[in-house]
């Protein structure tokens, strides 16, 4: 008797993780900000404002923890593609008022480790696009911009 069980695609470990992280698709000149869910050596999934498609190239900037580098954690950018979107549920259906963002998995195809003074103003600009009150946690909030060039 056989029986339908999912199957593990994931090679590396996965960590959860909530981190903020700077996203940017070189193809559509399009950056954005968003918050990890989980992530490993292989790839991430985050969530995000960012009008993201399945199978663009993508490039993610997130300080990558210890568990994961293996040695300090440090400022990564990494390249990818962006394997599947989850869109939030229709409206009206039993969504939380919160559940506004996409989720999408990617996986990496490179790294490249940043130098903190570069990694700085990367995340320093990330966080300028996150609301400071104190009731609300800063990496739930994101926005999109287009960029021209």
């Amino acid at each position: 008797m056989t029986t339908s069980a999912g199957v593990e695609r994931r090679v590396g470990q996965r960590f959860s993780y909530l981190l903020p992280v700077s996203l940017r698709l070189p193809a559509a000149c399009l950056e954005g900000v968003g918050f990890t869910q989980d992530l490993s050596s292989r790839g991430v999934f985050f969530f995000t404002d960012a009008p993201l498609t399945e199978g663009s190239e993508i490039e993610l900037t997130l300080r990558m923890p210890s568990e994961i580098t293996l040695g300090e954690s440090m400022p990564v950018r990494c390249r990818g593609r962006i394997l599947r979107v989850v869109r939030p549920p229709a409206a009206g259906s039993s969504a939380s008022p919160g559940e506004t963002k996409i989720g999408v998995a990617v996986r990496f195809d490179g790294y490249e480790y940043l130098p903190e003074s570069d990694a700085a103003a990367t995340l320093s600009r990330v966080a300028t696009l996150h609301s400071h009150h104190e009731e609300d946690r800063p990496v739930a909030q994101s926005s999109v911009r287009t960029t021209v060039g």
